[in-house]
């Protein structure tokens, strides 16, 4: 497994995946810097109505002072939308990870294993799927996981075994349907499911690194197709679809 890292992190930065990494790290920042306009300019116009409507309730303070209220409430959703930003990677790298599993899969591929066969490229909509599917529950999962922040940090831990169960289980599904069928990938993934589990730390370890989460979906993507070559064992075992 450390191995299996190990290669993921030393093929980042080289040709083809350099290129990949770096059509990924945009398509995150440009998601998350999105997700992060609009959720400002919601709460900044959720905090100048209820400031408005306090003010013509009460009306026991000048206007000043409620107009201060409500810019003072937007810096701090503001702060907040950066400090929930960290949090929301998962959901954004894990759906722009279905847009590049092919290119990561095919460059780790032909590199480490070049006298084994190369993987069958997902359908598109195939991989789309599964990316959008382990988004929402990423982000059902950090929903549910923030009234547990106040309580001695038990929301973190929760937020991380939910992460490495997600992403590991995506990512390793992903890996293994460029050689299996869909079904024959997931009866994979849970006959390896402790194992996977812990892979799926690493996985969620690197996604919770600031600025470094950018790259999740290129490593996640080239560690899980090591630790599926690994798993499949002899390269008779692998099971190539018909193009």
């Amino acid at each position: 497994m450390i191995d299996a890292a190990y290669k993921a992190l030393s093929q980042m930065f080289v040709p083809p995946l350099r290129y990949v990494l770096l059509k990924a790290v945009g398509l995150a920042l440009v998601l998350i810097v999105f997700i992060g306009i609009l959720m400002y300019r919601l709460l900044a116009a959720w905090a100048e109505t209820g400031a408005n409507w306090a003010e013509q309730t009460a009306g026991v303070a000048p206007h000043a002072a409620w107009s201060a209220l409500a810019w003072l409430l937007s810096i701090v959703a503001g702060l907040g939308i950066i400090t929930g930003s960290l949090f929301l990677m998962p959901a954004v790298t894990a759906f722009v990870g279905s847009f590049f599993v092919d290119e990561i899969g095919e460059a780790v591929e032909r590199e480490h294993y070049p006298s084994e066969p190369v993987g069958r490229a997902l359908p598109f909509f195939l991989a789309l799927a599964v990316g959008l599917k382990i988004a929402a529950l990423a982000l059902l999962v950090y929903l549910c996981a923030l009234p547990f922040f106040l309580l001695a940090g038990l929301g973190v831990i929760f937020l991380f075994l939910a992460n490495s169960y997600l992403l590991g289980r995506e990512y390793f599904e992903l890996a293994a349907m460029r050689f299996r069928s869909p079904d024959e990938a997931r009866a994979m993934r849970k006959s390896n499911a402790a194992y996977l589990f812990i892979a799926g730390m690493l996985i969620a370890a690197f996604v919770s690194i600031p600025i470094l989460n950018f790259a999740t979906p290129v490593f996640a993507m080239a560690f899980m197709v090591h630790m599926h070559k690994k798993l499949s064992g002899s390269p008779a075992r692998l099971i190539v679809r018909p193009r």
